[in-house]
């Protein structure tokens, strides 16, 4: 989606690249703190566009949360996350050595990452320890989890961690095992809803023509995006023999409907009027 839109911009510019935009766009954020996330990659759920409502992203870092909060076992954190995001005063650490590895997360886990550095600094675990702790989170494989919970206990209290404190800790990873994402995952997926959401602001009707494209077989997807685009004052023109391209494209400033759209008409016919 995002290349075929690049060279729909790239018609008019010719010097357009996607890797020249910025990173940090205003608008783009307002846009998705505003809700209007349809046709944008990993947000157009009515659920994520809620979390991106109540959270509204200021940056990549933020999208990267909402990407790996929006699972089954960070989901119950979304509430406090969005709550100390907006208000700092209520964000709380276990343990003062939390502070640094969850400042950026507002105090919440939500990478797995974080608890292999958390595993290190407070249990001595080695990289290695730290690394099959990942594992055995992302696999749900609870035998190794309650396997390795005494050596955790056991190194934090060496280290003059209150036990207490510590199965504490050892509870909310239990509760985030079920389904947490790594960081690297989330921030990949991030990058790639920001782009979209960038091009959807920017330049909407080769966005949406591409992306209408990306469902051209699918009629029930294509009608959804048709509605989209006429709510952001996008007109769809019809078919057109003479001017129409097998897929979704721009004419003017306006988006001409793909001929291979069209029902019961075969891509190699429409080759040959295109032609």
């Amino acid at each position: 989606v995002l290349d075929d839109a690049v060279k729909m911009v790239q018609e008019r510019l010719p010097d357009f690249k996607l890797s020249d935009i910025p990173e940090d766009d205003p608008e783009t954020f307002e846009m998705i703190s505003a809700g209007k996330t349809s046709g944008v990659f990993q947000m157009e759920s009515a659920g994520m566009t809620g979390v991106c409502v109540g959270l509204k992203p200021q940056s990549i870092e933020d999208i990267t949360a909402i990407i790996a909060l929006y699972r089954p076992g960070p989901m119950d954190s979304i509430p406090r996350f969005i709550a100390c995001k907006q208000n700092p005063e209520k964000i709380t650490y276990k343990h003062p050595s939390l502070r640094p590895i969850l400042s950026n997360t507002y105090g919440c886990i939500v990478y797995q990452e974080q608890v292999m550095l958390l595993s290190r600094l407070l249990a001595d675990f080695t990289r290695g320890e730290s690394d099959a702790l990942r594992k055995a989170m992302g696999k749900k494989l609870r035998d190794k989890l309650d396997h390795m919970k005494p050596k955790f206990i056991e190194g934090g209290r060496k280290n003059g961690h209150d036990p207490k404190v510590l199965e504490k800790i050892w509870g909310d990873w239990e509760k985030f095992a079920s389904y947490a994402f790594n960081k690297s995952h989330a921030a990949a997926y991030a990058v790639v809803s920001y782009q979209t959401a960038w091009l959807k602001y920017y330049y909407p009707v080769e966005y949406m023509a591409a992306l209408m494209t990306s469902v051209i077989d699918n009629p029930t997807k294509v009608a959804e995006y048709i509605y989209v685009c006429r709510q952001m004052g996008i007109r769809i023109l019809p078919p057109d023999i003479n001017k129409g391209e097998a897929d979704f494209s721009v004419d003017g400033g306006d988006i001409r409907y793909g001929l291979a759209a069209i029902k019961s008409i075969g891509r190699p016919v429409i080759r040959a009027i295109v032609n």
